[in-house]
């Protein structure tokens, strides 16, 4: 099945990122980048590997930007691999992959997992599943927040397989993605009504019990307590996101006073 799947990725000053990543991505014939125009190394990086085409596109949304992706980059195959620049393909994932025959009535594939702190691999997170993999022509990208998911038709199955999530750009970074992700995240928890939010959002809502939660959650109840300096340090990112958010949403409440 690999030679019937493009591997399609969004960057933005990923060289701490960019080669481990494309290290297990030898095996696609077309690789497809669509750059929000990096100022880092991002794209010399890029310009070794001669299976890559590189487009560039201004960001304003992560569904548009892999709508464009998607539609205006000319790929051929009839599946993609939709990944981050700091997902990396394990070879099991990857063997699995190679075998793979789904049937006509799936459209997609989930796969789970492993997050690493500067490449020491936790025994558990936050980070959700994601469709990464699916049918070119039966899916489509929805903003979510400060987000992205993709709409697929026809059933979505799991791979057994798992994909390090391995970031390692300076925390500095981090905390600038995060100021922008809880900015829109506090707009959409604002607009939407008690009955239309899920628990952790309902937690959020309360401003405070959120990031106190999420402390005692990530050190205790996901044990990464006992993955030491690695476990504090996801656990005190984790935490602080939370208080960026709670703060934003006071500052929402004192502002509409």
């Amino acid at each position: 099945m690999l030679d019937q799947i493009t591997p399609v990725l969004l960057t933005y000053n990923e060289a701490k990122n960019i080669e481990r990543t494309f290290a297990q991505l030898t095996w696609a014939k077309d690789i497809v980048v669509v750059d929000s125009f990096s100022d880092d190394a991002t794209i010399s990086i890029l310009n070794r590997f001669r299976n890559v085409r590189i487009f560039q596109r201004e960001f304003d949304t992560h569904a548009n930007q892999w709508n464009y992706a998607l539609k205006e980059t000319d790929i051929k195959t009839e599946w993609v691999l939709a990944l981050d620049a700091d997902y990396v393909l394990t070879n099991d994932l990857i063997e699995e992959l190679r075998f793979s025959k789904p049937s006509v009535d799936i459209g997609g594939f989930v796969a789970e997992f492993t997050y690493c702190i500067f490449g020491q691999p936790l025994r558990s997170c936050l980070y959700p599943p994601v469709t990464v993999l699916y049918r070119i022509n039966r899916a489509e990208y929805r903003q979510d927040g400060h987000t992205q998911r993709v709409v697929v038709a026809g059933d979505v199955d799991f791979l057994k397989g798992k994909i390090l999530h391995d970031d390692r750009k300076p925390l500095s970074l981090w905390l600038t993605a995060q100021d922008r992700y809880t900015r829109l995240e506090a707009n959409l928890i604002a607009e939407k009504k008690w009955h239309q939010l899920g628990w952790t959002d309902r937690l959020r809502k309360v401003r405070i019990l959120m990031p106190l939660a999420m402390f005692i959650y990530c050190l205790i109840v996901k044990r990464l307590i006992l993955d030491g300096r690695s476990g504090l340090y996801y656990s005190f990112q984790r935490t602080l996101a939370e208080v960026l958010l709670s703060l934003r949403l006071i500052k929402k409440d004192i502002v509409s006073q």
